[in-house]
């Protein structure tokens, strides 16, 4: 059954409405990828078991884990509890359909470059060279740009730990990350394990027993002073 209504995914705040799962170029790249080295068996299994599913238009999330506007889904442009921030711009492709794109090229390669040595082709040999080291030059520019991706993720959450630091006081734990970012406990406290430099986030362990996270910076801010220093007379003698 399809999810349609406008809904905002917690992966990358996309607020709107989900797309159908081959729409997405990368999903249609892997079909392709998978009927060719399937004989089109593994396609059609794929195609079957994707083709009622819709996804997140930007970062292919299920729409299924998207939540409606109103009931724990954020419009980007507000934030976490109403904080306003810049709305964020749209997120790099993931890669994929140039990673399943290289891989085919380097078994089309491998096939030419096979045939050529036995049927002592050498043009056929240099051929398929060529197509191999394109298929190599493409499936590492869709790495480059899947770890592309993973960053701009990975510092869109971070931002968004800050703004709920920011309204806790400076002080978080797991379940409260977790609760407000819609992810599993197992992948907040990785977050905020990755995210504790010892410097401008701290854990520390409360008389109760409890793990929490602290931002200094925030924590401390109203104590701060935050007045120019005086100048030194650049006439007077040291």
């Amino acid at each position: 059954m399809r999810q349609t209504g406008v809904k905002s995914c917690p992966r990358c705040a996309y607020v709107g409405e989900g797309i159908d799962y081959f729409r997405r170029p990368g999903h249609i790249f892997l079909l392709v990828g998978v009927s060719l080295f399937t004989y089109g068996l593994g396609g059609l299994a794929y195609w079957l078991a994707r083709r009622k599913h819709r996804v997140c238009p930007q970062c292919g999330l299920g729409w299924m884990h998207a939540g409606a506007l109103g009931q724990g889904g954020r419009h980007p442009a507000h934030g976490i509890a109403g904080i306003a921030v810049e709305s964020e711009e749209p997120l790099p492709r993931s890669g994929v359909g140039r990673q399943v794109i290289g891989v085919g090229m380097a078994a089309i390669a491998a096939m030419m470059i096979s045939v050529g040595f036995v049927e002592f082709v050498l043009p056929m040999v240099a051929v398929g060279s060529v197509i191999g080291a394109g298929g190599t030059a493409t499936f590492w520019w869709g790495m480059k740009a899947k770890q592309e991706l993973r960053r701009v993720l990975a510092a869109r959450t971070q931002r968004r730990v800050l703004m709920l630091a920011t309204e806790k006081g400076g002080v978080l734990t797991v379940t409260e990350v977790a609760a407000s970012l819609n992810m599993s406990l197992d992948r907040a406290e990785e977050l905020m394990n990755t995210m504790d430099d010892g410097f401008r986030v701290r854990s520390d362990v409360t008389e109760q027993g409890i793990i929490v996270y602290e931002f200094p910076e925030v924590l401390h801010r109203p104590s701060l002073d935050f007045s120019p220093r005086p100048q030194l007379d650049s006439g007077t003698n040291a």
